[in-house]
């Protein structure tokens, strides 16, 4: 049987040989395309191989998508690429692929569970291949690092957009909210690098750069109604602990408290989820490891690796990812500022998503084995993962996994995401096979990870899918 070091071992020089590969195009003159995904993983990833590919003088064109389908790929298709590079994406549609780009090198650098078989001339680099988790332990910006460390190794300066991409797609699960696995080696490479500080303290969205109140208001993981999105109420429940929001005229940052003032909101924010009827875990939430970009600007939203995260999937989310993108490759003058703009955007727009769920009864419906959010035509579909993921942290009955969904009445499809959390030890569901089997019963395409997952399944057939969905997650859990 195969050791934890022979797993990383082959993962390694698959990831070498799509190094040379690319070396192989970059000396040719080619011009390579790189196609990725529109969330902050994805558009890490795609950072990191452009910028190491550039580096060595390549030619790129860079694509950002929503996911794959068939137009998609006769896109790509006509435009007779020499070589594609897909970066968190691509395994979980290797039959389409090969139906369409037989004729094209492909290489794919993805970490969703893959499906199909590949062609010969597919090199798929690809954690869950060898053994090792890949919605857990290694994101898609984590392998578009090993492919770039193995190109230069001086690429380990990109160590730190693997960190922001990982936190991005939410992989710190272990203890403390910390990343482990193989992204734990890539914090390492990044501390080495000099761009990365770790430590422990509260996770308030905007710790940095905003005042407490306006931190608390931002923080929405977990979403803690009355106080997330409401600034005034937020201040009010400061002043109610005595924690002076400013100090003579200036106001005060998290970093500014005193650690007893840290403890005292900790615990006042535990107890007021508690009376919101939420489980003792939520508030776990709130506090854990933090990574600290330091080679980035104090007082920027770059400096916490999360909130860059979080400014890489708003620009993503809310038809930006040029910014994103260019976010990756240093820029931070203009970039930057619009990013900042359309970061505060995305968050107004996630606490009005929010509110309307939570307003009225029946938007979050519970089913027999699962959770179904109703974001109907109201909920963009490119906000629908990150409202499944917030609201996966805070169900009343967390061992049944949540699904959400939005419609997009212009392509007659839905767009689904799947979370699930907090599943007992003796039971388990494995959302990306089930949304890929469902989906598949109804002309549509799914995948992705055991935990997070998504699908586009026809209008008139997602309640028949909704209904499957249920039937196949009650199986897995009686098994």
């Amino acid at each position: 049987m195969a050791t934890d070091k022979e797993h990383v071992d082959d993962l390694l020089k698959s990831a070498s040989k799509a190094a040379d590969l690319l070396s192989e195009y970059v000396e040719k003159g080619e011009v390579i395309h790189v196609t990725s995904h529109l969330d902050a993983d994805g558009l890490a990833a795609a950072g990191i191989i452009s910028k190491s590919l550039y580096r060595l003088g390549g030619l790129l064109r860079i694509r950002i998508e929503k996911w794959i389908d068939e137009g998609i790929v006769n896109e790509l298709a006509t435009e007779k690429p020499a070589i594609i590079v897909f970066t968190d994406l691509g395994s979980g549609y290797l039959d389409l692929l090969k139906e369409k780009l037989s004729n094209c090198p492909v290489v794919i650098l993805d970490h969703h569970q893959p499906m199909g078989e590949p062609l010969p001339n597919f090199i798929q680099v690809n954690p869950h291949l060898h053994g090792i988790d890949g919605s857990h332990d290694l994101s898609g910006a984590g392998v578009a690092y090993l492919v770039a460390k193995a190109l230069d190794e001086t690429n380990i300066d990109l160590a730190y957009l693997a960190v922001v991409g990982a936190l991005g797609d939410l992989q710190d699960k272990y203890e403390q909210r910390k990343l482990g696995g193989l992204n734990e080696r890539i914090v390492e490479d990044a501390m080495k690098a000099g761009c990365l500080k770790v430590e422990t303290d509260l996770l308030f969205f905007g710790r940095e750069t905003r005042p407490i109140h306006q931190a608390l208001a931002c923080t929405t993981n977990p979403f803690i109604p009355g106080i997330s999105g409401e600034e005034d109420k937020s201040l009010a429940f400061l002043t109610s602990l005595k924690i002076a929001p400013k100090h003579k005229e200036k106001w005060r940052a998290l970093r500014d408290l005193s650690e007893t003032e840290k403890q005292a909101l900790f615990s006042a924010l535990a107890e007021y989820l508690d009376s919101k009827g939420f489980s003792g875990d939520v508030a776990l939430n709130l506090i854990g490891t933090v990574y600290t970009l330091i080679h980035e600007e104090p007082w920027t939203s770059l400096r916490d690796a999360r909130e860059f995260g979080s400014m890489l999937n708003a620009t993503g989310r809310m038809d930006k990812p040029s910014l994103g993108v260019a976010l990756c490759m240093g820029d931070r003058g203009a970039a930057l500022e619009q990013a900042n703009a359309v970061l505060e955007e995305y968050r107004r727009t996630l606490t009005r998503y929010l509110n309307w769920i939570t307003e009225k009864p029946g938007r979050i419906q519970e089913l027999n084995n699962i959770y179904v959010v109703r974001g109907e035509k109201f909920i963009d579909e490119k906000s629908i993962s990150a409202i499944s993921s917030i609201l996966s942290t805070s169900l009343a009955k967390p061992e049944k996994p949540l699904i959400g969904y939005s419609l997009v009445p212009k392509e007659k499809a839905a767009k689904i995401s799947a979370r699930a959390t907090a599943l007992p030890a003796d039971k388990s569901v494995n959302l990306g096979e089930i949304m890929h089997e469902a989906a598949e019963k109804f002309s549509g395409r799914g995948g992705g990870h055991d935990v997070a997952a998504g699908a586009q399944v026809p209008i008139e057939h997602l309640e028949s899918f909704l209904k499957l969905v249920d039937e196949i997650v009650g199986n897995q859990l009686k098994k």
